[in-house]
């Protein structure tokens, strides 16, 4: 049957505008981090006035929008990432609860570990200002090529990783070996391997002390209404001392007795309406395990709201404390920071993470809450808590770790137990009594049984090797990768400038 000629001259037209569309979808988000970035020029310039160092305190500026535009892309995805795999908050809602927790967190608590990033990695550092201004701006602008170009592959890495490596790798570049203060490294080092197995060993003792206290119970529903409310209390009471502890300290001098009694207030408020709301909700339920793990929906979305306000406040020093420095050096002639941090460079690092979450973070969202392990909102809810717990601890101490390092270890560490767990069981009901008395080499006495154990042993993997294989391949890879790029960008740049 031929086609009319004008039929097919439509198609051809339609076909044209969907790809136009398709175009233009795709142009919008760099469209609007574009525009970001032009915003964060006038606003720098418009703080700085004209003075001789102006168009280089902009620059700075310029790429630390950068930086926190990727940081916001791949970073804060641990943040939603299991809320949104266990399906208790869509995309939009998960992008919108992160942006005002993210920007809270660094403006009212950020200032503490921007110190460590700005002025604590380099001390020998004998050379002009202007050499040190420029180790600063490739530092961060080496530290944002490679988490952008890690985004663009799907791979979560750690922005912390990133800037400590450029830094590094500038500063040697610019001065030798002996213009990096190693036992910082050595110690931010330390606390990278550390922070994973903490948070993955906290979030197992979360999920395992929920599978003994609620879905372990004959009466679930039952156990749940004792300690679920439990679980939210810890919480809500740790979030309250963070918040008055690191958020009130420029307005309100307080003691450690102050700060631990509001904790424990605010820990008995929460634990009287997660009762109230539990026992309520509870009544509607059926006695399942997964009727049982909605009751942690609202506590999980709680979860992830503390955990995104602690990686803001922990993490907005990778964008914004290399800048710090920069304009503390210009204006001062110093590097301390520790004093007098200018508000619209915090505020850059705060909405910078903030746009570039809604531009460019649900792709890494999906890999993080749905591409590791299977979570539902029990499981999620004890990453996600556990993560937050172990940020909030290394930002009230001031030590730049590694957030994606604490939350996929917390997802691995969920993921891990789950399957051991699941082992075990398969173990016990495929075992008989009489094997008990056996060789266990007779029970693969034959290549079909062999086969037959071992299939079933790899139906039995919880967690993606492929996703653990990849990811701490990542991370192996960052810091080395960013402390190169950061001495080529270096090497580049004060060619041009000096």
């Amino acid at each position: 049957m031929n086609r009319n000629p004008l039929d097919k001259e439509l198609q051809h037209i339609s076909g044209m505008n969907t790809a136009s569309q398709a175009l233009v979808q795709r142009m919008a988000a760099p469209g609007l981090a574009i525009l970001f970035l032009a915003l964060v020029a006038m606003w720098a310039g418009a703080a700085v006035g004209q003075t001789p160092t102006s168009i280089v305190v902009v620059i700075g500026a310029i790429v630390a929008g950068y930086m926190a535009l990727n940081i916001g892309a791949n970073d804060v995805a641990n943040n939603m990432g299991p809320a949104v795999g266990a399906r208790a908050l869509t995309m939009p809602v998960a992008l919108l609860i992160a942006a005002i927790c993210e920007a809270a967190g660094a403006l009212l608590a950020g200032s503490d570990v921007v110190e460590t990033v700005a002025s604590d990695l380099l001390v020998g550092f004998n050379i002009a200002p202007t050499s040190f201004v420029l180790v600063m701006i490739s530092a961060l602008l080496a530290a944002a090529m490679w988490v952008h170009l890690s985004t663009f592959i799907g791979a979560p890495v750690s922005t912390t990783h990133s800037i400590i490596g450029g830094v590094t790798g500038a500063g040697i570049a610019a001065a030798g070996l002996s213009a990096v203060s190693w036992p910082d490294i050595f110690i931010i080092a330390f606390g990278w391997m550390v922070s994973p197995i903490a948070g993955g060993a906290i979030a197992a003792l979360l999920l395992f002390l929920t599978q003994v206290t609620i879905t372990g119970r004959i009466d679930k529903l039952r156990a749940a209404r004792t300690w679920v409310p439990v679980f939210v209390a810890v919480m809500v009471g740790t979030f309250t001392m963070y918040l008055v502890d690191k958020g009130l300290q420029h307005v309100w001098a307080r003691g450690a007795v102050t700060i631990v009694t509001l904790g424990l207030i605010a820990a008995g408020v929460g634990w009287a309406i997660a009762f109230s709301r539990v026992r309520l909700r509870s009544l509607a339920l059926e006695n399942r395990k997964k009727h049982v793990a909605t009751l942690f929906r609202l506590p999980l979305i709680l979860a992830a709201g503390l955990l995104s306000f602690s990686h803001g406040a922990n993490d907005v020093s990778n964008a914004i404390g290399p800048l710090a420095a920069v304009v503390s050096m210009l204006s001062r002639g110093t590097t301390d920071v520790s004093t007098d941090l200018p508000f619209w460079v915090l505020s850059i690092g705060a909405f910078g993470i903030s746009v570039g979450l809604a531009l460019f973070g649900p792709r890494l969202i999906r890999t993080v809450g749905e591409q590791i392990t299977k979570l539902n909102e029990i499981r999620a809810f004890c990453a996600a808590l556990s993560t937050g717990l172990t940020v909030l601890v290394a930002s009230a101490l001031g030590m730049p770790v590694s957030t994606t390092h604490i939350a996929i270890g917390a997802v691995f560490g969920i993921g891990f137990l789950r399957e051991y767990r699941s082992r075990r069981e398969m173990e016990r009901k495929s075992v008989p009594i009489y094997a008990r008395f056996v060789d266990p080499r007779a029970l693969n006495a034959t290549p079909e049984m062999a086969f037959a154990n071992a299939r079933e042993a790899d139906h039995r993997r919880l967690i993606r090797r492929q996703s653990v294989y990849g990811i701490m391949g990542a991370w192996v890879v960052t810091l080395p990768s960013s402390a190169l790029l950061g001495a080529l960008v270096f090497f580049l740049v004060s060619r041009f400038a000096l």
